[in-house]
């Protein structure tokens, strides 16, 4: 099984922005992370990061034929990216939606999500462990589908 796990904007500023919601550990810290968890899944893992819209678009489409599911942190485009939730929904991959805090306590405009309109499966509020759940749950449910 290969999934692609794809960070939004300013995801490359963790351990910087934020702290005292987003931690101080770093976004090579989560790459890492995400790395470790799919390698003891015996899942392929890939990690991108982009702060443009067009480039995570771009990164979706490439995945239809190469990837067996997405995993996405969309950041700020999850409320407002219409344009990622059509690419989502053009190439059918199985999804997990991952936000490192609880998206749903904090700001309105960060309550509704155009990504949650396509994915599977949402995790928002454990950190790094919801990229871990993510691969997880892909991984049992990769099982299911074959």
């Amino acid at each position: 099984m290969k999934i692609l796990v794809i960070n939004g904007p300013n995801l490359n500023m963790l351990g910087i922005r934020e702290p005292a919601i987003y931690g101080r550990k770093t976004y090579a810290d989560l790459v890492n992370f995400v790395k470790e968890s799919a390698a003891a899944l015996s899942v392929e893992v890939d990690c991108v990061q982009f702060n443009g819209e067009g480039e995570i678009v771009t990164a979706i489409q490439q995945a239809y034929g190469r990837y067996d599911g997405i995993v996405i942190n969309a950041a700020a485009y999850t409320h407002t990216s219409v344009a990622v939730l059509d690419a989502l929904k053009a190439v059918g991959l199985p999804t997990a939606e991952v936000h490192l805090s609880d998206i749903n306590a904090r700001e309105d405009f960060r309550k509704f999500s155009f990504v949650s309109l396509y994915a599977q499966k949402v995790i928002c509020g454990k950190g790094f462990d919801g990229y871990a759940e993510a691969l997880t749950w892909l991984a049992e449910n990769a099982a299911a589908r074959q």
